[in-house]
């Protein structure tokens, strides 16, 4: 099974640079000068890593395919993968590993199910089809999450007053937020 390890972005510059969109918990090792990487679209690729650079937690990369802006632009939007490597870490999951599970709150409660994972700026949110229909994102982070068993097919949830629409009467709002000041 082939997964995503980034996702092309914009161009940058005039000389076939390109931002990566990270999918991958070893950047340094997936995109070493020299390494070839398959594409999604198989019909972009594969692409050859020329030259890589880090600029504020930002990765850029050139590839030998693409030596200028226009090849660039053309990348825009293409899935960077690789073969699945069955070593993973213990705490670390693909989406298709979580797709289906089973969410249960802490105190047993089945909350629905696990219907996909969404890569967001600030960290991976779970999408949670709860049990009532309504979609959820819920923060893919150890508090709120705490128990992954892929082979139990379940997830455990531990939400925040509000976080779940059908929990949504606890929402617990400070007068900061409903933009109330003193008197």
């Amino acid at each position: 099974m082939q997964l995503t390890v980034a996702r092309i972005g914009r161009a940058h510059g005039l000389r076939g640079e390109v931002a990566l969109d990270l999918r991958t918990d070893t950047p340094h090792e997936r995109f070493a000068v020299g390494a070839v990487l398959q594409t999604e679209p198989a019909t972009a690729g594969p692409l050859t890593v020329e030259r890589t650079r880090v600029q504020q937690d930002r990765w850029f990369v050139t590839f030998v395919e693409a030596h200028d802006r226009t090849a660039a632009e053309a990348l825009r939007g293409v899935d960077l993968v690789v073969e699945a490597d069955e070593s993973d870490e213990d705490d670390a999951w693909y989406p298709h590993e979580l797709t289906g599970l089973r969410a249960e709150h802490v105190d047993g409660r089945v909350l629905g199910e696990i219907v996909g994972l969404e890569h967001l700026p600030a960290h991976d949110m779970l999408v949670l089809r709860e049990s009532d229909g309504a979609r959820t994102l819920v923060p893919f982070v150890r508090a709120i999450v705490p128990v992954v068993d892929v082979p139990g097919g379940r997830v455990v949830l531990d939400p925040p007053g509000g976080l779940l629409a059908s929990d949504a009467a606890n929402l617990v709002v400070s007068d900061e937020t409903r933009g109330e000041q003193d008197a």
